[in-house]
């Protein structure tokens, strides 16, 4: 045995076959693009058969995988490099849209197709997206011409909601916006647009995506105003988006204005510096004392955390706007900033749920405060309230503008709840018959049974009704037995029963005369009779 040589070990493996199904396609847009080329060729600029010829190749050519080269010969002819140009070692076709014409009603065709096409795929939705953002980067590498057939197809894309208004992004690249390409082609595509569908459209696409107030980023940073925008593109024929614009910029400055008034709020500045940094930020900005009376209210009543129980919200309301009374009334000097600022309480109270009812108490005290002239009240509740609980806040003025109406000159004495107090929270103040007269003896210490403690006397004569009296007084009268036999009981269930009687009887006894004393103690407490 120890002849016999031994087998040297050995490396040996086993290979695993990729199973056919597996296997990757490699990626050759090539064959894709002939065939496409060639499909187009063939129907010309007849976009009807071109739209039917995509809709058939759909079935034999992979969309899914080559939707970027599709839409590239779609658009330029052929496939784009990077940068915008036409790859020279691929074959084009001269039918796509940068070789039509440039009109209107050409593009509407072509985008007819672009529609056809992706609502027949919907896989393709996302990947034209991509396709026309790639497009705007490429801008510089296409003519004057091209951008503008691009222009108006991406602008009536816009307008049919085919694409994003988040595509837009692409065109506030710095190069694009440096060497004035953006603005440019804005200008192109805002007017087609608009021919579709109206400023306010295009106002709500811009607005859904958060691009409202992007606009002058089209512009490098040194002409990045409004008046800038407001020029270039009034003369282009654009003033609705200009006046947009402009409305856009106001707004942003109005939000930065609140921000800043609330951080005052909360610091605890003086109003007196309050209202001159208003009046110097509403010069600036060229606000309206009704838009600025509007930010005010909005920036008080912001600036407080709310209690949530109705009865306690609107004396804490109450408090709180006195506090700023002097603030609202600086910016309250024309009637109608005071129309204005009734209109913005009657919405914030119905709003708020909490508020609904503290809205008459609000204006009394706003017009007690010289904030509210009776003429804005009257104004307001005879025809300019909103529609917003308009019954519910009528029916609360009611009684107080009828005391306008009728009111002689001189302080108010209002017939209608105060705006200082609430109903539940005072208690009935004595008659002046029960504040004059006070005990002189002790034989002359009885009340009158119209008090209202009841009959009881001083503590000196101890006379008190009986318990059955009080008991009748407080329960009523007995009630009547039930008609019919009655119900015979064991004699340890009546023991039971009785005992149990006799139990709750002697607790409402002792309850009762709890009560008596109690009362009688508040009686001599209320005339002054101290006890000996």
């Amino acid at each position: 045995m120890n002849n016999q040589k031994q087998q040297k070990p050995t490396l040996t493996g086993q290979r695993f076959k990729t199973r056919k199904r597996d296997e990757k396609e490699r990626f050759d847009p090539t064959q894709f693009q002939e065939s496409i080329v060639q499909g187009l060729n063939q129907t010309g600029t007849d976009l009807e058969a071109v739209a039917k010829f995509l809709d058939a190749s759909g079935a034999k050519l992979d969309y899914r995988r080559y939707a970027e080269t599709l839409f590239d010969i779609l658009v330029a002819g052929g496939m784009l490099a990077p940068g915008g140009t036409l790859s020279d070692d691929m074959t084009r076709t001269e039918y796509c849209l940068f070789t039509a014409q440039e009109d209107l009603e050409t593009m509407q065709a072509y985008a007819q197709v672009f529609n056809k096409l992706i609502r027949r795929y919907k896989y393709l939705e996302k990947g034209f997206e991509e396709e026309i953002k790639k497009l705007l980067l490429f801008l510089k590498g296409f003519t004057e011409s091209e951008r503008n057939k691009l222009a108006m197809l991406t602008g009536i894309l816009l307008g049919n909601g085919n694409i994003s208004a988040s595509i837009l992004n692409s065109l506030f690249n710095e190069n694009l916006v440096k060497e004035g390409v953006s603005a440019a082609f804005a200008v192109k595509l805002f007017s087609t647009w608009i021919t579709e569908k109206d400023i306010n459209s295009v106002a709500g696409s811009l607005r859904k995506v958060g691009m409202d107030n992007r606009l002058m980023e089209l512009f490098p940073a040194n002409k990045r105003s409004c008046e800038h925008f407001s020029k270039y593109f009034t003369d282009a024929g654009l003033k609705e988006l200009s006046d947009f614009a402009r409305n856009q910029q106001s707004i942003g400055a109005r939000k930065e204005l609140q921000k800043e008034l609330q951080e005052q709020m909360a610091r605890g500045d003086p109003q007196k510096e309050i209202i001159a940094f208003t009046k110097e930020e509403m010069k600036k900005s060229n606000l309206s004392e009704q838009t600025m009376i509007s930010i005010i209210w909005t920036s008080v009543m912001s600036c407080v955390e709310w209690n949530k129980k109705e009865e306690l919200v609107t004396e804490q309301a109450i408090k709180h706007l006195k506090q700023y009374s002097l603030l609202l009334k600086a910016f309250t000097s024309q009637g109608l900033s005071e129309l204005s600022l009734m209109l913005k309480i009657q919405e914030y109270c119905y709003d708020n749920i909490h508020f609904m009812k503290a809205f008459q108490k609000i204006v009394v005290l706003l017009y007690k405060a010289d904030v509210l002239s009776e003429e804005a009240i009257l104004k307001w509740y005879n025809e300019a309230h909103l529609a917003k609980g308009k019954s519910f806040f009528l029916e609360q003025m009611k009684k107080f503008v009828e005391w306008l109406k009728n009111a002689e000159e001189g302080p108010p004495t209002p017939p209608y709840p105060s705006a200082a107090t609430t109903s539940d929270s005072r208690e009935e103040a004595p008659s002046e018959r029960e504040r004059t007269t006070r005990p002189t003896g002790v034989n002359n210490m009885e009340v009158e049974s119209s008090s209202v403690f009841g009959g009881f006397v001083s503590h000196r004569s101890r006379v008190l009704p009986p318990v059955s009296e009080l008991w009748r007084q407080r329960n009523g009268p007995p009630r009547p037995r039930p008609a019919g036999p009655r119900t015979c009981l064991a004699p340890e269930a009546k023991s039971n029963v009785s005992l149990l009687q006799r139990k709750t009887r002697r607790r409402r006894l002792h309850k009762l005369c709890r009560n008596v004393r109690h009362q009688k103690h508040e009686v001599n407490r209320f005339h002054g009779v101290v006890e000996m």
